[in-house]
């Protein structure tokens, strides 16, 4: 039975334990229903769900040892000791990662029935395994397999398991939890990024995948577990809890593959993955073809990092607040002009604003989709249909590297091609609007 649209004083519960206390109107659109932000209630709320958004925060985290920024890094060294072009390397890159998003939606409802604790370890053990194939391996085949795992766990099934939980074990607070999770993704790139630069100066680019494994394997194997290690059972559970999405229904993958929201979401799913990806892929092509250094353009992934952070808490609280569908026609527009402003620049002092503009629309999207899809598909089936949007998102990144390095090699440089990508953004975004629309109408006719 459907919840009035007034009703509060519900219990969050995730299928490993209580979580959260909140009241919370039915409506997220309704602000006045909402008490402001302030710190002393953030503070609490951090508080009193330490251990979970501490789960997802490592999560996120960790991941970026199978994040592009990060394996881009030792691009020039792989390239050179495999004798692989732009083209060849950015190819075996695609199908990689394709792979890792076939495997992505096949096994992704795991989310949603295996105990959380116990597929993070598993998956943190493989994703182990796969950064020591970086290290130790020496033919393509195992590249490439190493390739494979890394994005499969890293770009997917960490955060997919990270924005899963948040999204089922929070509601009055979900944009909060989320963009609380999601500070694991800034947050590495800023330890990482820079520190990486010098540990491969130092060890080389083999040793530092061997230390990755090390850290992924003693560091956050057993901390995950930890943390994911609830102590309530299955029996305790209040199935009233389980939240619906629009028509008062708990939607199945294949219903929400059908419905008319995911396609029309597609340009606006895949546009970040994708130019994230290729942009973080080709830095190395971009230093060359700029005539800049790594060493110059490693300290604007902090601009990347701060502006993420503080994008995904304002659009965390103003999904919260005002509604999520409210984010959509901004999401691509400051991607838009940070990747358009690559072409024509020469001061290497461009790119931080680039990945600065970068920062704000990764940041949006970390908080619109983990708060999107709960919202209008419900809870229940949530590891499935998340792992569905995970997959369009990975096809996203798979496609590019393959198709920017073939027209790198033809004599598109990278740089060039940032005009298109601009512009690209800037149409998807005017095209959003209309989305917007239709779907604030739908969400506000389900909760009156």
């Amino acid at each position: 039975m459907r919840k009035p649209s007034g009703q509060v004083g519900l219990w969050e519960i995730a299928s490993h334990g209580v979580i959260e206390i909140a009241p919370r109107p039915c409506l997220p659109s309704n602000a006045s229903r909402f008490p402001p932000f302030t710190m002393p209630r953030f503070f609490a709320f951090l508080a009193s769900n330490l251990r979970w958004l501490s789960a997802g925060f490592l999560l996120t985290f960790a991941s970026a040892f199978g994040q592009t920024w990060f394996i881009s890094l030792s691009a020039p060294f792989i390239k050179q000791e495999y004798g692989l072009t732009d083209g060849s390397w950015g190819s075996l890159y695609t199908v990689a990662t394709l792979s890792s998003a076939a495997l992505m939606f096949w096994r992704g409802s795991a989310a949603d029935f295996v105990p959380l604790s116990r597929l993070a370890g598993g998956t943190a053990i493989v994703f182990s395994a796969a950064a020591a194939g970086m290290a130790l391996g020496r033919s393509t085949w195992l590249l490439l397999l190493a390739l494979f795992l890394l994005r499969f766990c890293g770009q997917g099934m960490f955060g997919h398991i990270a924005m899963t939980a948040m999204g089922r074990w929070f509601i009055a607070k979900r944009g909060q939890a989320i963009a609380v999770a999601n500070l694991g993704y800034p947050a590495s790139e800023i330890l990482l990024a820079t520190t990486t630069i010098f540990v491969i100066g130092s060890i080389g680019w083999r040793g530092t995948w061997l230390l990755a494994s090390g850290l992924i394997l003693v560091g956050m194997t057993p901390a995950l577990v930890f943390l994911l290690n609830a102590t309530r059972t299955a029996e305790q559970l209040d199935a009233a809890s389980l939240r619906t999405g629009l028509g008062g229904r708990h939607w199945h993958r294949k219903d929400a593959a059908s419905h008319w929201l995911l396609p029309a979401l597609l340009p606006a799913m895949l546009t970040p993955g994708f130019i994230g990806t290729v942009v973080f892929f080709h830095q190395t092509h971009v230093a060359e073809v700029k005539g800049w250094s790594l060493v110059q353009m490693a300290p604007a992934f902090p601009a990347l990092a701060v502006m993420g952070v503080i994008s995904s808490f304002t659009a965390g609280w103003a999904a919260d607040r005002f509604g999520v569908a409210k984010l959509l026609p901004v999401l691509l527009v400051p991607m838009g002009i940070g990747i358009g402003i690559v072409g024509p620049s020469s001061s290497f002092y461009v790119w931080y604003f680039t990945l600065g503009l970068m920062g704000i629309t990764m940041g949006i999207a970390s908080a619109l989709w983990g708060v999107l899809l709960p919202v209008v598909y419900g809870t229940e089936h949530l590891g499935a249909i998340r792992s569905l949007a995970v997959t369009i998102m990975v096809f996203s990144t798979a496609i590019g590297p393959g198709l920017t390095g073939i027209l790198i090699d033809r004599g598109i440089d990278f740089p060039t091609q940032c005009h298109a990508l601009g512009a690209w953004c800037l149409a998807a975004s005017v095209g959003a609007l209309a989305i917007e629309r239709r779907l604030s109408r739908e969400i506000a006719l389900d909760a009156a």
